[in-house]
């Protein structure tokens, strides 16, 4: 049977893996898709560079339309990212009759429900497992390995950045900055990180998984979304004292009264496999009904490990190619016409636990005020650590920091509370909250 034809728009870091273990993993990955995949037009504004990283028979333009345009490719893999030139590319590559592979989880997260309506109505696949952790096969999982079990939540660290950024702080002893600064050195960490030290990146792949976990359309807009920024290596080294570690995590959950979409700083205990993960490795747990609770571990980026995942989808809309529309699993794993209409709860509604952590004078009645506010509100206290006073104020007051983690209460709650506390004479600076996930 003749190869299938693919075009490939962009010959960076993925790209180039993607030809590269395409080429040298050519037969086993014939013996799986039944045929054989076969790059045989490149798109990439560098014609040159990417000419000498194609083999010969390869044809490479500056233009992706003349990809999209050629009648004999049939699937066209967007590497380019971004929500501009790539959207009306994959958009046109759809209506040209084109199945589409995508790293692109911005672009998915924010126009996804467009793209899959226009994909369904066409009749073509859009596959997009490299979108979300890499080469972890977690859109696989929950599109269908899982499908049997009602999924209750998910939680994932899906930023290698940001995890590379904690592990050194809490290694280290560092604070944020200067970590930042090694992170940038070593190639870890973009010379502008905002999407990934702000959650934003991580909010994208959140809202992809929440869509597949619980059949809702993707509403990165709903998303709640805290990043790294304002952690200090205090904050590290208290709650490793405690029994956790800080992780930025994405997490998204089924409630009675609709979904969680959030990513922020989160406290892990440190028995958890997942507060275990360190580097710039990627893991993601999910909680089913049937199987309980499964870990997928692994690279989160790279060339060949996102290669990995794009060439997963090659083969999977390689075996399906001349299959009936209708007989192919749905883009987020649920039959469109069973779109559930779950509300994502705004974060004031969510329902967890809290480390705080307040600078105070070290006078007596301090601990008591503020274990009072916390009574009075109804919200329980699950520890308290007290530090020997450490520093001297101008006004050459003793203060010391208080640290508190409290059991589960409505956010709303605990920030009317954290208004009452801030405002205290004795409370010397802002107020530290870290939510904390038990993920039991």
């Amino acid at each position: 049977m003749k190869p299938i034809q693919v075009g490939l728009l962009g010959m960076g870091t993925v790209g180039s893996g993607t030809f590269n273990v395409l080429q040298r993993n050519q037969e086993e990955i014939k013996r799986r898709a039944g045929r054989g995949i076969e790059i045989s037009m490149v798109a990439d504004l560098d014609v040159a560079k990417a000419q000498a990283l194609c083999a010969p028979h390869v044809k490479v333009v500056s233009d992706a339309r003349q990809v999209i345009a050629n009648p004999d490719i049939d699937i066209v893999v967007e590497l380019i990212g971004g929500y501009g030139i790539a959207k009306a590319l994959v958009l046109e590559a759809i209506a040209a009759g084109k199945h589409v592979v995508t790293a692109n989880k911005a672009l998915l997260a924010v126009h996804g429900t467009e793209i899959f309506e226009a994909a369904r109505a066409k009749g073509v696949m859009v596959a997009f497992e490299a979108a979300v952790a890499g080469g972890i096969p977690i859109i696989k999982a929950l599109r269908e390995g899982l499908t049997a079990n009602r999924i209750q939540w998910v939680a994932g660290i899906i930023n290698g950045t940001t995890n590379f950024i904690l592990s050194e702080m809490r290694e280290k002893g560092l604070d944020f900055d200067v970590v930042l600064q090694e992170a940038q050195r070593l190639g870890y960490a973009e010379t502008d990180p905002t999407f990934d030290i702000e959650g934003v990146d991580a909010a994208h792949k959140v809202t992809l998984m929440s869509a597949l976990a619980f059949g809702i359309p993707v509403q990165f807009d709903q998303a709640y979304i805290e990043g790294i920024t304002k952690l200090g290596a205090a904050d590290i080294k208290y709650a490793e004292q405690l029994g956790y570690r800080i992780k930025l995590l994405g997490i998204t959950k089924r409630t009675e009264a609709g979904i969680e979409l959030r990513v922020h700083p989160s406290l892990v205990p440190t028995q958890r496999l997942i507060a275990n993960v360190e580097g710039a490795m990627n893991a993601v747990m999910v909680q089913g009904d049937a199987v309980g609770t499964t870990l997928y571990y692994g690279k989160g980026a790279g060339s060949e490990p996102t290669a990995s995942a794009v060439i997963a989808d090659l083969v999977d809309i390689t075996r399906l190619h001349t299959a009936d529309p209708l007989n192919r699993v749905p883009h987020l794993a649920f039959q469109p016409n069973a779109m559930s209409n779950l509300k994502i709860l705004p974060m004031s509604d969510v329902i967890t636990s809290y480390y705080l952590r307040l600078r105070v004078a070290d006078e007596a009645g301090v601990l008591a005020k503020l274990t009072s506010l916390l009574a009075d509100a109804n919200i329980s206290i699950d520890a308290v650590l007290q530090r020997e006073a450490d520093q001297v104020s101008q006004a050459g007051e003793n203060q010391t920091d208080v640290i508190i983690l409290t059991h589960d209460t409505v956010e709303g709650k605990m920030n009317e509370v954290l208004a009452q506390m801030q405002a205290l004479p004795t409370v010397m600076a802002p107020i530290t909250k870290i939510r904390k996930e038990e993920l039991n």
